[in-house]
This record gives C-alpha cells, structure tokens and sequence, in this order.
C-alpha cells in the first residue's frame, strides 16, 4: 500500500512539474490602459483572472493617449510597455509612424467575427464604447437635449460644455451640428472646405468650453456644476450612475469607437502578450467587459454571451444606434497629424 502510494505522490509529481515549470518560468510584462473605472473593469474582468488562470503578473501603469510618450521609448530603444490600450486614431497614427507593431492575428484567433474595424494591422478592438452626450437632469432645467451635437447650442442650452481636448470627435460632431448629415461626416472632413467648415463651428462655443482630458473627468466636472453638459465616454456615466449619481446620456448621433491594444515596437515580452491576447479573444472573456462597464464586446459570438438585462446600455443596443457615427481610423491616420497640429493651434489663438 505504501508501495502504490508513492507510486501515486511520484506521477502527481511528474504531472505536476511541467505547469510548475511554466508558473516559475512565466514572463511577467506591462499592460498600459487608461486608468479610472475602465482600467478597473479591465483588471477585474481580464488580468486577474488571467493571472489566476496562468501564473503571469501584469504589471500596471496609466496614459492619456499621449503618443509623444511611446515615441520617446521607441526612439531611445528602451520600450517599458508591452501592451497599450488605445483608440482606432491613436493606433493608426503611431502604426504608420512605426510605433507598434505589426500584428500577427494567427497568433490571436479567427478574426472573421470581428466588428467592422476591429482589425487593423498593428490594432486589435477590444470593446466598443461611444462619445455621449451627459448632462444632469437636476441642473438643466427645461428642453433637453435631443443628439450629442446639441452640445453646440449655446442658445437653447446656456453655459459651459465638456469636450474632450482633441480634434477627433469633435470635428464629427461640429459638422453635424452644422447640417452635415451623420453619414457623410467623413465625405466632408476629407476635404480643406469641411475641415474650415468644422473648426469654424467650434468656434462659436470655444469660449464655453471646459476641456477635458482623462475619462474620470466628465462626471466630476457634472457633479461639481461646472458644466451643463459634456461630452463623455458612455461607460464612465453608467458607472457615476451605479455609484449613486442621476445623469441622463444622450445616445443620437454618438461617436463610436474602439478600444483596441497594441504593442510598443521594441517590446521584449512580444511572445507572453501574444499569449494574453489570445486569452482575451475567446468570446466568454470577451463579453466579461460588460459585467464591469457599459462597453460591447467586439464579435457577435461574445455578445450572445452578454446578459439581457446589460444589453440595453451598450453603444451597439440598436435604441441606441441612431445616427451613430463609426469613427473612422483610417481617415484619422491620414489626416491626424495635420488636424491635431491645426487643432492645437487653434486652441493657442
């Protein structure tokens, strides 16, 4: 009997060495997001358990999309990030300037279930989240606002607006409020006529503008009354509202983007991201996002997965579709440099 016992302990243990090899062996590597109740939704619904499921620590750190920083580390060859969270615009513009890398998709599963834009080569969409309108009911008193390019209508909606501290979105937006239809937005932006047209319309609320630049910001800045209305991305409301406040969100005309992660040309850890990418893709991890923010999963396989009761506040709801302009990246590569320049100095003057 002691004979077989052993003989058991020593296959369990023969068993077992291989994982306590890889657990002892596992590659720890940076993941970069965009901090606040996104960046805990991710760790709660992606790297914890993956490093429960595997072994690997994901390190932390946080950005505000500033690429100057990647380039800085890509440049000095001394890359500290592994994995970014990005935007389709972001993405673009440091894939072309050969910031990230080229993705390898056979190494992260079958991409034919992606939403349209979800695959771009250096950037792989996680979620889908929008650009909303929100705005406090207690505080606006009177008409509200019908579409996200009410924010312009300093007339019927006096005071000061949010908008974040970027040209992309707001440009969409400035247009539509301006009579351009929803989907001929880019049609227009593409040309130096639309561009003119679009800055000249933000012209007549910049002096009501509060800036902001990080997603925590719009439901503070609601909350303290220093603004009527805002711009926001829709999973940072939601949450305000889960943690007591009332702010209504406004879903014509919404701005819809991605969530996408890249890799920081010059990472040395391209081989254990791979791995988590790979784990992030399968549809039951996908749709996790959703039990911790109002963000879309990016397949149809991981929104079948998606409770019924949660589908109602994402941006892909179809009572939440109307109007909705898809941001598109490939216009914001090619004219991204040129318009965050205008941009900038626009803000100067």
């Amino acid at each position: 009997m002691l004979r077989l016992r052993l003989r058991h302990a020593a296959t369990a243990l023969a068993l077992a060495l291989p994982l306590l090899a890889h657990a002892a062996s596992a590659e720890e590597f940076t993941v970069t997001s965009w901090g606040g109740a996104y960046q805990d939704a991710q760790r709660k619904a992606f790297f914890e358990p993956y490093t429960k499921a595997t072994g690997v620590k994901l390190n932390e750190d946080q950005w505000s999309g500033e690429l100057a920083k990647v380039r800085g580390m890509v440049q000095s060859g001394s890359t500290s990030w592994d994995l970014v969270s990005t935007d389709p615009k972001t993405a673009e513009l440091g894939c072309n300037d050969g910031l990230f890398e080229r993705l390898d998709y056979s190494r992260i599963g079958d991409t034919a279930d992606f939403a349209k834009g979800a695959e771009l080569e250096c950037a792989f969409g996680t979620d889908v989240y929008a650009t909303i309108l929100g705005y406090d009911p207690t505080k606006l008193k009177g008409e509200a606002p019908k579409s996200v390019a009410d924010i312009f209508d300093t007339k019927k909606f006096p005071g000061k607006r949010g908008l974040q501290k970027v040209p992309a979105d707001n440009l969409e937006l400035a247009l539509v409020a301006d009579g351009v239809p929803y989907d001929k937005v880019y049609d227009v932006l593409k040309t130096k006529e639309g561009q003119d047209r679009a800055f000249k319309k933000l012209d007549t609320i910049k002096k009501d503008v509060v800036w902001w630049t990080a997603g925590a910001q719009p439901p503070q800045m609601l909350a303290a009354g220093e603004v009527v209305m805002t711009t926001a991305w829709n999973g940072r409301i939601a949450d305000a509202n889960k943690n007591g406040q009332h702010f209504t969100m406004v879903w014509p005309n919404q701005v819809q983007g991605f969530d996408m992660w890249v890799i920081p040309t010059g990472s040395k850890k391209i081989d254990a991201v791979y791995d988590f990418l790979k784990y992030y893709y399968q549809p039951k991890n996908l749709a996790r996002i959703t039990d911790y923010i109002a963000y879309a999963p990016t397949t149809n396989a991981a929104l079948k997965m998606v409770s019924p009761d949660i589908l109602p506040d994402l941006p892909t709801a179809p009572q939440n579709m109307k109007g909705a302009i898809v941001q598109d990246p490939e216009f914001w590569g090619d004219y991204g440099t040129e318009l965050e320049a205008r941009f900038n100095s626009w803000l100067a003057n």
